[in-house]
Protein backbone atom coordinates (compact mmCIF):
# COMPACT_ATOMS: atom_id res chain seq x y z
CA UNK A 1 0.00 0.00 0.00
CA UNK A 2 1.03 3.76 -0.40
CA UNK A 3 1.04 6.09 2.02
CA UNK A 4 1.59 9.51 2.00
CA UNK A 5 2.93 11.23 5.02
CA UNK A 6 2.84 14.66 5.38
CA UNK A 7 4.49 17.31 7.79
CA UNK A 8 2.82 20.83 7.53
CA UNK A 9 4.36 23.95 7.05
CA UNK A 10 5.15 26.21 9.72
CA UNK A 11 6.16 29.69 10.37
CA UNK A 12 10.01 30.65 11.21
CA UNK A 13 10.26 32.33 14.68
CA UNK A 14 11.34 35.85 14.35
CA UNK A 15 15.53 36.21 13.60
CA UNK A 16 15.90 32.55 13.09
CA UNK A 17 17.64 31.38 11.07
CA UNK A 18 17.40 30.49 7.79
CA UNK A 19 18.43 26.81 7.38
CA UNK A 20 16.22 24.06 8.05
CA UNK A 21 16.78 21.09 9.72
CA UNK A 22 15.32 17.65 8.56
CA UNK A 23 12.52 16.86 10.76
CA UNK A 24 12.76 13.92 13.17
CA UNK A 25 9.46 12.78 14.27
CA UNK A 26 8.33 11.88 10.30
CA UNK A 27 11.45 10.19 9.79
CA UNK A 28 11.33 7.68 13.15
CA UNK A 29 7.40 7.00 12.77
CA UNK A 30 8.47 5.41 8.89
CA UNK A 31 10.77 3.23 11.14
CA UNK A 32 8.01 1.53 12.76
CA UNK A 33 5.52 1.13 9.56
CA UNK A 34 5.49 -2.98 8.11
CA UNK A 35 7.98 -3.21 5.28
CA UNK A 36 5.23 -3.69 2.76
CA UNK A 37 4.14 0.28 2.81
CA UNK A 38 5.47 2.39 0.47
CA UNK A 39 5.84 5.85 2.05
CA UNK A 40 5.84 9.25 0.16
CA UNK A 41 7.61 11.81 2.12
CA UNK A 42 6.41 15.80 1.93
CA UNK A 43 7.36 18.53 4.27
CA UNK A 44 5.64 21.59 3.07
CA UNK A 45 8.02 23.88 4.45
CA UNK A 46 9.93 22.75 1.07
CA UNK A 47 7.79 21.57 -1.19
CA UNK A 48 4.15 21.94 -2.38
CA UNK A 49 1.74 18.96 -1.84
CA UNK A 50 -0.07 17.59 -4.63
CA UNK A 51 -4.02 16.75 -3.88
CA UNK A 52 -4.64 15.36 -7.46
CA UNK A 53 -1.87 12.42 -6.44
CA UNK A 54 -3.07 9.11 -5.41
CA UNK A 55 -2.96 7.98 -1.96
CA UNK A 56 -4.01 4.96 -0.25
CA UNK A 57 -3.66 6.47 3.05
CA UNK A 58 -2.59 10.31 4.19
CA UNK A 59 -0.50 10.31 7.27
CA UNK A 60 -0.20 14.05 8.92
CA UNK A 61 2.54 14.28 11.65
CA UNK A 62 2.74 17.26 13.86
CA UNK A 63 5.43 18.41 15.59
CA UNK A 64 4.28 22.16 16.97
CA UNK A 65 1.32 23.60 17.83
CA UNK A 66 1.30 26.61 15.53
CA UNK A 67 1.60 23.70 12.63
CA UNK A 68 -2.34 22.08 13.67
CA UNK A 69 -4.57 24.63 12.30
CA UNK A 70 -2.64 23.93 8.90
CA UNK A 71 -2.58 20.72 9.49
CA UNK A 72 -6.42 20.18 9.79
CA UNK A 73 -6.87 22.19 6.54
CA UNK A 74 -4.31 19.42 5.01
CA UNK A 75 -6.57 16.52 5.77
CA UNK A 76 -10.10 18.73 5.52
CA UNK A 77 -9.16 18.66 1.53
CA UNK A 78 -7.99 14.72 1.84
CA UNK A 79 -11.44 14.02 2.75
CA UNK A 80 -13.42 15.94 0.92
CA UNK A 81 -11.96 13.93 -1.81
CA UNK A 82 -12.85 10.39 -0.17
CA UNK A 83 -9.22 10.24 0.89
CA UNK A 84 -9.02 8.62 4.73
CA UNK A 85 -6.53 10.73 6.86
CA UNK A 86 -4.90 9.63 10.19
CA UNK A 87 -2.60 11.94 12.50
CA UNK A 88 0.38 11.84 14.81
CA UNK A 89 3.02 13.50 16.75
CA UNK A 90 3.88 15.81 19.29
CA UNK A 91 1.08 18.43 18.56
CA UNK A 92 -1.38 15.75 17.77
CA UNK A 93 -1.06 14.76 21.35
CA UNK A 94 -1.60 18.23 22.75
CA UNK A 95 -4.61 19.12 20.75
CA UNK A 96 -5.75 15.20 20.34
CA UNK A 97 -9.36 16.31 20.94
CA UNK A 98 -9.94 19.71 18.04
CA UNK A 99 -7.89 17.20 15.89
CA UNK A 100 -10.32 14.36 15.82
CA UNK A 101 -13.05 16.35 14.11
CA UNK A 102 -10.66 16.99 11.27
CA UNK A 103 -9.50 12.80 11.18
CA UNK A 104 -10.28 9.57 10.19
CA UNK A 105 -7.86 8.25 13.48
CA UNK A 106 -5.30 10.29 15.65
CA UNK A 107 -2.79 8.24 17.05
CA UNK A 108 -1.63 8.79 20.68
CA UNK A 109 1.86 7.86 21.88
CA UNK A 110 5.15 6.07 20.24
CA UNK A 111 4.31 4.14 16.96
CA UNK A 112 6.86 1.10 17.43
CA UNK A 113 4.85 -1.99 17.29
CA UNK A 114 1.82 -0.69 17.18
CA UNK A 115 1.49 0.53 13.66
CA UNK A 116 0.70 -3.05 11.99
CA UNK A 117 -2.48 -3.41 14.06
CA UNK A 118 -3.50 -0.02 12.65
CA UNK A 119 -3.02 -0.46 8.73
CA UNK A 120 -4.58 -3.77 9.62
CA UNK A 121 -7.63 -1.65 10.91
CA UNK A 122 -7.22 0.77 7.58
CA UNK A 123 -7.32 -2.62 5.54
CA UNK A 124 -10.49 -4.20 6.74
CA UNK A 125 -12.78 -0.42 7.13
CA UNK A 126 -12.51 -0.78 10.89
CA UNK A 127 -9.90 2.52 11.58
CA UNK A 128 -10.91 3.31 15.35
CA UNK A 129 -11.34 6.99 16.22
CA UNK A 130 -8.64 7.32 18.23
CA UNK A 131 -5.45 4.60 18.96
CA UNK A 132 -4.25 6.09 22.47
CA UNK A 133 -0.61 4.60 23.61
CA UNK A 134 0.20 7.42 25.90
CA UNK A 135 0.44 5.57 28.70
CA UNK A 136 1.73 2.06 27.22
CA UNK A 137 5.29 2.87 25.89
CA UNK A 138 6.83 -0.08 23.47
CA UNK A 139 9.84 -1.54 24.80
CA UNK A 140 12.88 1.07 24.34
CA UNK A 141 14.54 -1.52 22.60
CA UNK A 142 12.64 -1.89 19.89
CA UNK A 143 12.92 1.85 18.65
CA UNK A 144 14.99 1.15 15.33
CA UNK A 145 16.96 3.37 12.89
CA UNK A 146 15.07 6.21 11.62
CA UNK A 147 13.97 6.05 7.46
CA UNK A 148 16.25 8.92 6.83
CA UNK A 149 16.01 7.83 3.24
CA UNK A 150 12.14 9.15 2.90
CA UNK A 151 13.88 12.79 2.53
CA UNK A 152 15.09 14.59 0.00
CA UNK A 153 18.85 15.51 1.07
CA UNK A 154 18.98 18.69 -0.62
CA UNK A 155 15.93 20.42 1.17
CA UNK A 156 18.37 20.44 4.44
CA UNK A 157 21.52 22.36 3.23
CA UNK A 158 22.46 25.78 3.66
CA UNK A 159 24.82 27.24 1.03
CA UNK A 160 25.93 24.01 -0.17
CA UNK A 161 26.65 22.76 3.47
CA UNK A 162 24.88 19.94 5.31
CA UNK A 163 24.04 21.08 7.95
CA UNK A 164 23.06 18.29 11.52
CA UNK A 165 21.27 15.33 10.91
CA UNK A 166 18.67 14.69 14.14
CA UNK A 167 18.58 11.05 16.24
CA UNK A 168 17.88 10.16 20.11
CA UNK A 169 19.41 8.08 22.44
CA UNK A 170 16.45 8.10 25.06
CA UNK A 171 12.77 8.88 25.79
CA UNK A 172 11.00 10.08 28.67
CA UNK A 173 12.60 12.50 31.48
CA UNK A 174 12.74 12.54 34.97
CA UNK A 175 12.08 16.49 35.14
CA UNK A 176 8.84 17.98 34.91
CA UNK A 177 10.06 21.82 33.86
CA UNK A 178 7.58 24.77 33.98
CA UNK A 179 7.25 25.56 30.57
CA UNK A 180 7.69 21.41 29.07
CA UNK A 181 4.96 19.06 27.94
CA UNK A 182 7.94 16.14 28.10
CA UNK A 183 6.59 14.55 31.20
CA UNK A 184 2.87 14.15 29.55
CA UNK A 185 4.43 13.02 25.79
CA UNK A 186 6.75 10.56 27.00
CA UNK A 187 6.62 10.00 30.78
CA UNK A 188 8.81 10.59 33.44
CA UNK A 189 11.18 7.85 33.63
CA UNK A 190 14.20 8.02 31.76
CA UNK A 191 13.91 5.47 29.22
CA UNK A 192 17.47 4.95 27.70
CA UNK A 193 17.85 3.49 24.33
CA UNK A 194 20.58 0.06 24.13
CA UNK A 195 23.77 1.91 23.84
CA UNK A 196 24.45 -0.55 21.15
CA UNK A 197 21.54 0.59 18.90
CA UNK A 198 21.97 4.24 19.37
CA UNK A 199 25.71 3.77 17.92
CA UNK A 200 24.45 1.89 15.08
CA UNK A 201 22.49 4.56 14.29
CA UNK A 202 24.68 7.34 14.62
CA UNK A 203 27.15 5.57 12.40
CA UNK A 204 24.75 5.10 9.84
CA UNK A 205 23.72 8.25 8.97
CA UNK A 206 26.16 9.36 5.87
CA UNK A 207 26.67 13.32 8.19
CA UNK A 208 29.44 14.12 10.33
CA UNK A 209 27.45 16.36 11.89
CA UNK A 210 24.31 15.45 14.79
CA UNK A 211 22.07 17.01 16.57
CA UNK A 212 20.89 14.75 19.81
CA UNK A 213 17.39 16.13 20.40
CA UNK A 214 16.63 14.03 23.77
CA UNK A 215 15.42 16.62 26.21
CA UNK A 216 18.43 16.41 28.28
CA UNK A 217 21.59 13.99 28.56
CA UNK A 218 21.74 15.09 31.86
CA UNK A 219 19.46 12.52 33.58
CA UNK A 220 21.96 9.43 34.50
CA UNK A 221 25.94 9.83 35.22
CA UNK A 222 26.58 6.31 34.26
CA UNK A 223 24.65 5.73 30.85
CA UNK A 224 26.23 9.43 29.79
CA UNK A 225 29.53 8.27 30.60
CA UNK A 226 29.12 4.79 28.82
CA UNK A 227 27.38 6.97 25.74
CA UNK A 228 30.25 9.20 25.09
CA UNK A 229 32.85 6.48 25.37
CA UNK A 230 31.08 4.21 22.61
CA UNK A 231 30.55 7.84 20.65
CA UNK A 232 34.12 8.70 20.52
CA UNK A 233 35.29 6.13 17.41
CA UNK A 234 32.86 7.68 15.50
CA UNK A 235 34.18 11.33 15.21
CA UNK A 236 30.72 12.79 14.58
CA UNK A 237 30.33 16.17 15.86
CA UNK A 238 27.06 17.22 17.87
CA UNK A 239 25.64 19.48 19.83
CA UNK A 240 22.82 18.40 21.86
CA UNK A 241 20.22 19.63 24.87
CA UNK A 242 22.22 20.05 28.14
CA UNK A 243 24.62 17.66 29.35
CA UNK A 244 25.80 17.06 33.43
CA UNK A 245 28.05 19.63 34.80
CA UNK A 246 30.85 16.90 36.04
CA UNK A 247 34.31 17.12 35.06
CA UNK A 248 34.37 13.47 33.94
CA UNK A 249 31.02 13.99 31.83
CA UNK A 250 32.50 16.93 30.60
CA UNK A 251 35.88 15.45 29.33
CA UNK A 252 34.14 12.81 27.63
CA UNK A 253 31.46 14.72 25.84
CA UNK A 254 33.89 16.58 24.37
CA UNK A 255 36.53 13.69 23.34
CA UNK A 256 33.03 12.29 21.66
CA UNK A 257 32.81 15.27 19.81
CA UNK A 258 30.53 17.65 21.59
CA UNK A 259 30.07 20.71 19.38
CA UNK A 260 27.84 22.96 21.37
CA UNK A 261 24.95 22.49 23.50
CA UNK A 262 21.67 24.90 24.03
CA UNK A 263 21.61 25.80 27.97
CA UNK A 264 19.05 27.37 29.31
CA UNK A 265 20.24 30.26 31.51
CA UNK A 266 17.14 31.37 33.56
CA UNK A 267 18.99 33.63 36.22
CA UNK A 268 22.09 35.83 36.16
CA UNK A 269 23.58 33.41 39.46
CA UNK A 270 27.48 32.83 39.57
CA UNK A 271 26.50 28.98 38.66
CA UNK A 272 25.13 29.99 35.58
CA UNK A 273 28.50 31.99 34.78
CA UNK A 274 30.66 28.88 35.76
CA UNK A 275 28.82 26.31 33.98
CA UNK A 276 29.42 28.40 30.47
CA UNK A 277 32.85 28.60 31.53
CA UNK A 278 33.39 25.06 32.21
CA UNK A 279 31.48 24.17 29.09
CA UNK A 280 33.91 26.70 26.97
CA UNK A 281 36.98 24.96 29.02
CA UNK A 282 36.27 21.97 27.25
CA UNK A 283 36.08 23.64 23.86
CA UNK A 284 32.30 23.26 23.68
CA UNK A 285 30.30 26.20 22.17
CA UNK A 286 27.21 27.55 23.81
CA UNK A 287 24.33 28.78 22.47
CA UNK A 288 21.80 29.99 25.25
CA UNK A 289 18.22 29.29 25.59
CA UNK A 290 16.46 32.39 26.92
CA UNK A 291 13.21 32.07 28.14
CA UNK A 292 11.46 35.74 29.03
CA UNK A 293 7.83 36.33 30.57
CA UNK A 294 7.85 33.78 33.89
CA UNK A 295 6.31 35.80 36.64
CA UNK A 296 9.58 36.93 38.53
CA UNK A 297 10.45 38.32 35.25
CA UNK A 298 10.51 41.88 35.88
CA UNK A 299 11.48 44.66 33.03
CA UNK A 300 14.45 45.46 34.96
CA UNK A 301 15.38 41.95 35.36
CA UNK A 302 15.12 41.29 31.86
CA UNK A 303 17.29 44.12 31.32
CA UNK A 304 20.01 42.38 33.92
CA UNK A 305 19.97 39.21 32.19
CA UNK A 306 20.42 40.70 28.82
CA UNK A 307 23.31 42.37 29.80
CA UNK A 308 24.82 39.24 31.60
CA UNK A 309 24.43 36.95 28.57
CA UNK A 310 26.74 39.12 27.35
CA UNK A 311 29.42 39.13 30.11
CA UNK A 312 29.70 35.34 29.85
CA UNK A 313 30.33 34.99 26.44
CA UNK A 314 27.44 32.79 24.86
CA UNK A 315 28.11 31.91 21.27
CA UNK A 316 24.83 32.01 20.08
CA UNK A 317 21.78 33.03 21.74
CA UNK A 318 17.94 32.19 20.91
CA UNK A 319 15.18 34.27 22.61
CA UNK A 320 11.70 33.36 22.98
CA UNK A 321 8.86 34.31 25.36
CA UNK A 322 6.63 31.78 27.26
CA UNK A 323 4.13 30.39 25.57
CA UNK A 324 1.73 27.81 27.64
CA UNK A 325 0.96 24.86 25.57
CA UNK A 326 -1.79 22.74 26.56
CA UNK A 327 -0.40 19.59 29.23
CA UNK A 328 2.02 22.02 30.72
CA UNK A 329 2.16 23.42 33.94
CA UNK A 330 2.20 26.62 32.50
CA UNK A 331 -1.00 25.97 30.73
CA UNK A 332 -2.72 24.92 33.65
CA UNK A 333 -1.66 27.73 35.93
CA UNK A 334 -2.89 30.74 33.39
CA UNK A 335 -5.58 28.82 32.11
CA UNK A 336 -6.88 28.84 35.75
CA UNK A 337 -5.61 31.71 36.53
CA UNK A 338 -7.70 33.48 33.40
CA UNK A 339 -4.13 34.69 32.32
CA UNK A 340 -4.54 33.21 29.00
CA UNK A 341 -5.13 35.90 26.37
CA UNK A 342 -6.21 33.75 23.24
CA UNK A 343 -5.98 29.92 22.18
CA UNK A 344 -5.41 30.78 18.55
CA UNK A 345 -3.06 27.95 17.52
CA UNK A 346 -1.19 30.01 15.41
CA UNK A 347 -0.21 32.54 17.46
CA UNK A 348 1.94 29.99 19.70
CA UNK A 349 4.78 30.40 18.18
CA UNK A 350 6.82 31.65 21.00
CA UNK A 351 7.36 35.12 19.57
CA UNK A 352 3.99 36.06 20.45
CA UNK A 353 2.77 37.30 23.30
CA UNK A 354 -0.98 34.81 24.35
CA UNK A 355 -0.98 35.45 27.88
CA UNK A 356 -0.98 38.40 30.27
CA UNK A 357 2.41 38.92 31.78
CA UNK A 358 2.58 39.12 35.79
CA UNK A 359 4.53 42.84 35.59
CA UNK A 360 4.01 44.47 32.19
CA UNK A 361 1.27 44.55 29.62
CA UNK A 362 1.76 41.60 27.11
CA UNK A 363 2.80 44.40 24.37
CA UNK A 364 5.62 45.66 26.65
CA UNK A 365 6.86 42.16 26.85
CA UNK A 366 6.84 41.84 22.94
CA UNK A 367 9.25 45.00 23.04
CA UNK A 368 11.64 43.33 25.50
CA UNK A 369 11.80 40.33 23.49
CA UNK A 370 12.79 42.65 20.13
CA UNK A 371 15.26 44.53 22.52
CA UNK A 372 16.92 41.31 23.77
CA UNK A 373 17.45 40.45 20.31
CA UNK A 374 18.79 43.84 19.29
CA UNK A 375 20.75 43.69 22.35
CA UNK A 376 22.91 40.40 21.90
CA UNK A 377 23.32 40.68 18.24
CA UNK A 378 24.22 44.90 18.03
CA UNK A 379 27.90 44.28 17.65
CA UNK A 380 27.76 40.91 16.09
CA UNK A 381 25.48 40.02 14.03
CA UNK A 382 23.79 36.31 14.12
CA UNK A 383 25.24 35.14 10.99
CA UNK A 384 29.29 36.19 12.00
CA UNK A 385 28.79 34.57 15.60
CA UNK A 386 26.85 31.59 13.63
CA UNK A 387 29.95 31.71 11.45
CA UNK A 388 32.51 31.74 14.08
CA UNK A 389 30.94 28.35 15.61
CA UNK A 390 30.97 26.39 12.62
CA UNK A 391 34.70 27.19 11.96
CA UNK A 392 35.17 25.77 15.04
CA UNK A 393 33.92 22.82 13.60
CA UNK A 394 35.71 22.39 10.78
CA UNK A 395 38.61 23.29 12.86
CA UNK A 396 37.90 19.93 15.50
CA UNK A 397 37.02 17.78 11.96
CA UNK A 398 39.90 18.72 10.05
CA UNK A 399 42.67 17.80 13.08
CA UNK A 400 40.77 14.38 13.55
CA UNK A 401 40.59 13.61 9.91
CA UNK A 402 36.36 13.91 9.45
CA UNK A 403 36.21 16.65 7.44
CA UNK A 404 34.27 16.35 4.43
CA UNK A 405 34.14 18.82 1.42
CA UNK A 406 31.12 20.40 0.70
CA UNK A 407 28.59 19.10 -0.86
CA UNK A 408 28.25 19.81 -5.14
Amino acid sequence: MKLTLIYPKWPKLCRQTEFHLPPHGPVVFAAALPPDVEVEFIDENRQEIDFAASDDLVAISMMLTVQVKRGWQIADTYRKMGIKVIFGGIATMLHAEETMAHADAIFLGEAEGRMAEVLADFKAGTLKPCYNYLNDPPDIAMVGTARRDILNRDFYSYKGLRMVDLVHASRGCRFHCYPCAVAYLGGRQFRPRPIDKTIAEMASIDNNRLFLVDNSLAQDTKWELDLFREMIPLKKKWCCHPIEDKPEVLDLAAQAGAWYVYQAVFDTSDYIRERVKRYHDHGIGVEGTILLGLDNHSEDFIKRLIDFLLEIELDLAEFTVLTPFPHTKAYDELHKQKRILTYDWDKYSADQVVYQPKHMSAERLRQLLDDAWDSFYGRESQQIKMARLFERVVRKEMADGSFRPRRR
